[in-house]
């Protein structure tokens, strides 16, 4: 299996169907073939031929539920475009523009309906490497937004990623709960930011070596849409670009925060 190349990712939103079921998507996390195609004017078949194509570009991510299929959308490859051509300070113009944009127009940029987040970014790397970055503290603090990850990784220990602090010592920035332990191959834990009341989430860490890359597979599963949804849902792209860019080039992204 390839990486997704970045002319597969253009193909995918050069046509305005697509980018209309890239908008669905968005609106419904998990919607069916058969919910999306009632949305077009066009038959179910040229539907399918579309999400060919966006699956082609990793964009869509389906995934069985039974004898359903369900649809996501995976934000990364498109990330990775935009940080390949956007520095950091046009980023951060750029993103108060959009917020500019989504405020004058009284619309939404992220409205989500379900409250679960799916991520896929494949890496040109091993998975004991991918583990080693996941696991690690010197790796976490270089893409995780300064964080260092601390933990024995064993079922029912306490996970925390510290971030120093204005005395110059260390705080949790996020903590949680080991659930599942499977190394090199798969990872769970409870999630949760201190300094908000949010109820924990659960983030689930997948690794699957694919010929020559790996493939990465994060879902996010919250209780309701509640202030984490929302952070985390513009902060896991940069974090994943970063750790792409960190494996593959020994140097992690440096992408400021969104405003």
């Amino acid at each position: 299996m390839k990486e997704p190349s970045a002319d597969k990712v253009f193909r995918a939103l050069a046509d305005p169907n697509r980018r209309r079921i890239l908008d669905l998507v968005k609106a419904q996390p998990g919607i069916t073939v058969n919910a999306l195609a009632e949305s077009f004017d066009f038959t179910r078949y040229a539907v399918m031929k579309h999400l060919r194509v966006l699956e082609a570009a990793a964009v869509i991510v389906p995934r069985r539920n039974g004898k359903t299929k369900e649809l996501y959308l995976n934000a990364i490859p498109i990330q990775t475009i935009y940080d390949r051509w956007i520095s950091r300070y046009s980023a951060r113009w750029a993103s108060q523009l959009t917020s500019l944009k989504y405020t004058l127009e009284k619309e939404d940029p992220m409205s989500p309906r379900s409250p679960q987040q799916l991520y896929i970014v494949y890496i040109r790397t091993t998975a004991d490497k991918l583990w080693e970055a996941i696991t690690k503290p010197q790796f976490t603090q270089q893409y995780f937004h300064d964080t260092e990850v601390r933990s024995d990784f064993k079922v029912g220990s306490a996970i925390d990623y510290m971030q120093a602090d204005k005395d110059g010592g260390k705080k949790s920035a996020v903590t949680g709960e080991i659930r599942e332990v499977v190394p090199k191959k798969r990872l769970a834990h409870t999630f949760k930011f201190t300094g908000n009341d949010d109820l924990p989430s659960l983030v689930t860490y997948e690794i699957e070596p694919m010929g020559d890359v790996v493939k990465l597979t994060v879902t996010h599963d919250f209780e309701t849409e509640d202030d984490t949804f929302k952070g985390t849902q513009q902060g896991w792209p940069p974090i994943f670009s970063s750790l792409k860019s960190l494996l593959e080039t020994g140097k992690a992204l440096k992408i400021e925060p969104h405003p």
